[in-house]
């Protein structure tokens, strides 16, 4: 198969900015062998890797990636690794109470392996630490969302804590919160520096990452064959994780929704800045409600930030214009100055989109696509967990290990066929534009 697509990722990657600047790319430039093949290396990719260096001790494993580690959506999320239901195609956090406990354990696992390859490369706490995080409401819309959500969790016997305004304004600086829900299970990431140290780590311990090397075919000759621009990789065994492009690799297409969603960081906050902000200097809301704007603060490599996400879009093409990201700049600028009025003067540095792949039905890809190839792909809008977690799983698959989880996932139904692409796309863009608009003031 012809790869159709390459990823084009918009705008600058800002975590990846605010870090050193590293060695040149190992690009492939020749034909080699290998035991595995793993294409992609964000969190999917670099969980599979990892798994079968650490199951399958002395094959050789090499890992494939277009651009660099960190330059594509791994590097471009908002850092929460989440454990409780999140979906965002619904009007709510929470679902079916069977199905949400089932999210959560498996959540919980993408997070345990993230947190055990911290431990294991030795990453700082700002690239990997569980610090939970709270739902902001800043509406009575936003209330009743989290209240809710509240009820949900009760019924999942999960705890959480409830913040006032005065606890809310104490932690953010901002008068903007009426309330907050806080649930400790999360992890907070510097995404760019995180993937960046895991890749460090598996290099230092066999495997083989070839970054600017996307494949653009694929074929199996007996072994696979991956094709790059300058050379190629043959392997009995491989593991596509690449998201929302396994359209690409002509897998199920018509059956993955393709969502941008965009995100703006503040340029370092001076003394004065931060003395006139007041607050905590490291902290995590996500909206309660999930059309909302998601906001970090965040004090380390590059210094003291603040981080916006907000807005969705549907791009089946998997491309959006640099026209795009202007436009949704004017809302990060806006939804910025309604929190933090008092750093008007405050400029953002960085703006930037992100590549996100939803199932009409809500249901992840770990599967095996063909003999010897395997996918983990489709993470539903949270690639830093559910990512994570199919890697490994798509690993254990492929080893012939077997577990709940992947008998969960083996078992559940294929992503749901969407209509045909007008309908798709004016049926999704009214959708969004009708829940951003009832978002109100939590956008």
């Amino acid at each position: 198969m012809r790869v159709s697509k390459l990823p084009n990722d918009p705008g600058p990657a800002g975590w990846n900015r605010l870090l050193p600047k590293r060695a040149p790319a190992s690009v492939l430039a020749t034909n080699i062998t290998a035991d595995w093949l793993v294409i992609g290396a964000g969190f999917a990719g670099l969980a599979a890797a990892h798994r079968l260096s650490k199951l399958a001790a002395g094959d050789r494993i090499v890992v494939l990636d277009a651009v660099r580690v960190g330059e594509g959506p791994a590097g471009r999320n908002s850092g929460f690794m989440i454990d409780l239901p999140h979906d965002l195609n619904s009007d709510d956090y929470g679902g079916a109470l069977a199905t949400d406990i089932a999210q959560t354990e498996d959540n919980r696992i993408g997070i345990s392996h993230a947190q055990q390859m911290a431990t294991e490369y030795d990453l700082t706490q700002e690239a990997f630490t569980l610090s939970g995080k709270i739902n902001a409401a800043a509406s009575a819309r936003g209330q009743a969302h989290n209240d809710s959500f509240a009820k949900h969790l009760d019924a999942l016997g999960e705890p959480y804590e409830t913040y006032s305004a005065a606890q809310m304004r104490e932690i953010t600086g901002s008068d903007f919160y009426q309330s907050g829900l806080f649930t400790a299970g999360s992890a907070m990431i510097q995404p760019a520096l995180f993937v960046r140290g895991v890749s460090a780590g598996l290099r230092s311990g066999g495997v083989s990452i070839f970054e600017n090397s996307p494949v653009i075919k694929l074929a199996r000759h007996g072994d696979w064959v991956a094709t790059t621009p300058q050379g190629q990789v043959s392997a009995p065994r491989v593991i596509l994780a690449v998201n929302g492009h396994l359209n690409s690799f002509g897998y199920l297409r018509g059956r993955l929704m393709h969502v941008f969603t965009y995100a703006s960081m503040s340029r370092a906050l001076r003394a004065d800045e931060i003395a006139q902000l007041g607050g905590q200097a490291i902290w995590g809301i996500t909206p309660a409600d999930p059309m909302g704007t998601t906001v970090r603060r965040i004090s380390g490599i590059g210094g003291d930030r603040i981080i916006v996400r907000n807005r969705f879009t549907f791009d089946p093409s998997m491309e959006v214009s640099q026209a795009r990201i202007e436009s949704v700049a004017q809302d990060h600028d806006r939804a910025f100055k309604a929190r933090f009025p008092m750093l008007s003067n405050v400029e953002m540095e960085f703006r930037w989109g992100g590549r996100l792949c939803l199932s009409w039905n809500g249901v992840q890809v770990i599967d095996q696509l063909d003999e010897g190839l395997f996918a983990a792909c489709c993470q539903n809008g949270l690639g830093t967990a559910k990512g994570t977690f199919a890697g490994g799983l798509a690993a254990d698959m492929a080893l012939g290990r077997s577990s709940p989880s992947l008998e969960r996932a083996l078992a559940s139904k294929k992503p749901r066929r969407l209509p045909p692409n007008p309908i798709a796309r004016l049926g999704a863009h009214f959708r969004l534009k009708t829940q951003e608009r009832a978002a109100g003031r939590e956008l």
